[in-house]
C-alpha cells in the first residue's frame, strides 16, 4: 500500500514563561492507503495534539510531517491549508457545523473552498453524501433542529465530501451515547471502505478501537505496548 502520511521523530513542547512541558516525544507514524489505525489514549496523553501536528493544524516543535510527499512544516500556512483542503478530511467530538447553515450549505462548504467547484456541483454532491448517511430526508435543516447522531452523520458527510485520502477522527463518538456511537462508527468505516479513504482515529474507547486493522497506545506523549 502507498504511503499517505508519514512522521518523523515528532516531539512538541510548550513554553509558557518558566514552565516547559513537553507533550510529544519522539513519535514515528506511516499511514497507507485505505487503513484503518485507532489511536487510544486518556485524557491528557497528547492524542489530540498529535492529530492536529498531522493535519498541519499545528507544527512540532522538531521531526517532520510529510502527506503525500510534502513536507508540512516547511510550508506556510496558506500551503498547508491548500493541503489540508485537498487530501484531508476532520471529524471532531463535537460537530463543529456552522449553526446559521443548513445540512447541504455545511457539508457543500469544504468544497466551495476549493473556489474552482460550481455552486449547484457542491450541492449536488452534498445531497448525495447526506442520502448515502441516512439524512436525504433532513437537507433544508439546520444543525439546532438536528439530533447529536444526526449532527454527527452531517460532520462525516462534510470531512469525505472532498473525497480525501485520509481521515482525522478526534474521538468521533465521544459525545454520544453507546449505540449511537457503535451505528456511527459503523457508518464511518462503510463509508471508508467505499470510498478507499484512510482513517486515523484518536479514541479512549478500546472497543472502537479494536474494530481497526491496527491500534497504538499513547501513554504520557510516548508510544506503549498494549498490555493484554
Amino acid at each position: 500500500m502507498s504511503e499517505i502520511l508519514v512522521a518523523k521523530n515528532i516531539n512538541k513542547i510548550y513554553d509558557e514563561g518558566s514552565i516547559r512541558t513537553q507533550v510529544l516525544t519522539g513519535l514515528d507514524l506511516t499511514v497507507r492507503a485505505g487503513e484503518r489505525i485507532a489511536i487510544v489514549g486518556t485524557s491528557g496523553s497528547g492524542k489530540s495534539t498529535l492529530l492536529h501536528l498531522l493535519g498541519g493544524l499545528d507544527v512540532p516543535t522538531s521531526g517532520e510531517v510529510w502527506l503525500h510527499g510534502q513536507c508540512l512544516n516547511q510550508m506556510n500556512e496558506t500551503e498547508r491549508g491548500n493541503m489540508r483542503n485537498q487530501h484531508l478530511g476532520f471529524i471532531y467530538q463535537f460537530h463543529h457545523l456552522l449553526p446559521e447553515f443548513t445540512a447541504i450549505e455545511n457539508v457543500a462548504m469544504p468544497l466551495l473552498l476549493r473556489k474552482d467547484v460550481p455552486i449547484k456541483q457542491a450541492r449536488h454532491e452534498a445531497v448525495a453524501l447526506l442520502e448515502r448517511v441516512g439524512l436525504g430526508h433532513r437537507l433544508e435543516h439546520r444543525p439546532g433542529e438536528l439530533s447529536g447522531g444526526e449532527r454527527q452523520r452531517v460532520a462525516i458527510a462534510r470531512a469525505l465530501v472532498t473525497k480525501p485520502s485520509l481521515v482525522l477522527a478526534d474521538e468521533p463518538t465521544g459525545n454520544l451515547d453507546y449505540d449511537n456511537a457503535q451505528s456511527i462508527f459503523t457508518l464511518l468505516a462503510e463509508l471508508q471502505d467505499t470510498m478507499q479513504t484512510a482513517l486515523l482515529m484518536v479514541t479512549h474507547d478500546r472497543s472502537l478501537a479494536a474494530m481497526a486493522d491496527r491500534q497504538m497506545l499513547l501513554k504520557n506523549g510516548k508510544w506503549e505496548d498494549f498490555l493484554d
